[in-house]
């Protein structure tokens, strides 16, 4: 039987736009998740955020559930334009108060409170001066970081500055299949580099404000690619500096690789990045997280027959993938997810094993992992949900492999808790542990959430 460290952490997560709803109640201000849902056309079947899981109104019900579950830990994000409604300026009090029951309401329950900073709802303000392309919005972030540490670090003892900054900047600013739904490679590129930068200057400004033993992290969606032959190994490279190395590079060593800057020459000059702007994306962390689904697969195109896109990023009118031509996206074989994503956990393993070999002084946490499935509702009112069972105790077996293998990997949190808005994908995609009604909000633990709160509380895989 597969045993985890006692000292593992247990957790499951959600996200404000995903889960809180009241999206213009008590002060709040827009996001460009709101833009752009309210957009016709961009989000499947018209669906929008305004309600999402009624998570605003139904906090102790949701903490309820999050204690029954037995979970050590909850990894939520601070929603920017409920706090601070125009990305800048003083705390909209109402909105900060919603946070600070939050917080007291996991603590009451034993269950400590992971705050993510940024969870890709942008105050529309800001993105109407620029948005992440404009250097300024990194230092808007900052200050936003350094208001919720004075608030909330007497009780948070772990922070996440950015969740997947690879999808803010490429799917948001190059492939537009994101908010704010933009398509200018160029603009995407700054856009990286100043969520490098506001992840540095929010790790300085927590550390100024936060307790002193806070953790601080940042959540990286890396992509574990794989090439089909060995002669596509410059497409995995290309590939890689673009997905993980234009973060990991800054964020861990402090500088872009040569190569990524030659690769994008065409697209940029980068000369939106300043001398020292590196070396302060380059803050030091406790903690790296990890968010697996499900890994790449490439090969060199050269420009002959249909080229595949089957990165598994939602087709648009442009591509995430800037500077690869040349470079090919090739189907995965089954199984497949609901998302079209292929089930392969040897990737998990074979990416904490990476990391632990390049950053070997570094910890890891798997700080999101999960699977949509139909879902429906049995005759007996239950959701048996054998298929993402299967997929995470495929996926945690893949963690339980890296730690025997070297890998210092402290914990793991399940997506999601509950059923919720899937993005562009509206209420379409259902990735919970617990069912979400639709029509009643009503909450129903599916198989896999008794499952997951029996491997919390054994720290056991049954076999």
């Amino acid at each position: 039987m597969t045993t985890f460290p006692e000292s593992f952490l247990w957790g499951t997560a959600t996200a404000a736009y995903q889960v809180e709803g009241a999206w213009d109640e008590d002060g709040r201000g827009p996001s460009i998740w709101d833009t752009f849902s309210h957009t016709p056309g961009l989000v499947a079947n018209g669906d929008t955020g305004d309600v999402a899981c009624d998570h605003y109104h139904r906090l102790e019900e949701d903490l309820d559930l999050l204690a029954g579950l037995g979970v050590g830990a909850y990894r939520f994000s601070i929603s920017w334009p409920r706090v601070q409604p125009g990305g800048a300026g003083p705390l909209n009090e109402p909105g900060v108060a919603f946070y600070d029951r939050l917080v007291d309401g996991l603590l009451s329950r034993g269950i400590a409170p992971v705050a993510t900073l940024y969870h890709w709802d942008l105050p529309q303000e800001l993105e109407d001066a620029g948005g992440w392309p404009d250097r300024d919005t990194a230092s808007r972030f900052a200050d936003y970081a350094r208001l919720m540490g004075e608030r909330l670090g007497d009780r948070v003892r772990a922070w996440i500055t950015l969740n997947e900054p690879w999808c803010s900047a490429y799917l948001g600013y190059a492939s537009g299949v994101h908010a704010p739904g933009r398509t200018d490679p160029a603009a995407a590129l700054a856009a990286v580099h100043h969520l490098n930068l506001g992840h540095g200057l929010a790790v300085q400004a927590l550390r100024s404000t936060a307790a002193r033993d806070a953790l601080m992290s940042v959540t990286l969606n890396l992509h574990h690619v794989r090439g089909v032959s060995e002669a596509d190994a410059p497409a995995v490279r290309k590939a890689d500096l673009l997905s993980n190395m234009a973060f990991l590079g800054p964020m861990l060593e402090g500088a872009y690789p040569r190569e990524l800057i030659e690769a994008t020459s065409s697209v940029t000059d980068w000369s939106f990045v300043r001398d020292g702007d590196e070396a302060t994306a380059r803050q030091p962390i406790d903690v790296l997280g990890v968010n697996y689904y499900n890994p790449t697969l490439v090969r060199h195109w050269d420009g002959s027959g249909p080229k595949e896109t089957a990165d598994g990023h939602q087709d648009g009118t442009a591509s995430p993938w800037i500077a690869c031509d040349d470079v090919e996206f090739v189907r995965q074989p089954g199984p497949y997810t609901e998302m079209g994503w292929n089930i392969d956990e040897t990737g998990l393993t074979e990416l904490l094993l990476r990391l632990h070999r390049d950053y070997p002084d570094l910890p890891t946490m798997i700080t999101e992992n999960g699977a949509a499935f139909p879902d429906p509702v049995g005759p007996d009112g239950v959701v048996h949900d054998a298929d993402r069972i299967d997929y995470l105790r495929r996926h945690l077996s893949a963690v339980a492999e890296a730690i025997a293998g070297g890998a210092d990997v402290r914990g793991y949190f399940v997506w999601s808790l509950m059923d919720n808005f899937e993005w562009a994908h509206g209420y379409a995609k259902r990735f919970g542990i617990v069912h979400v009604d639709r029509e009643t909000m009503k909450r129903t633990w599916k198989d896999s959430a008794h499952w997951y709160r029996d491997v919390v509380s054994t720290g056991k895989l049954p076999e």
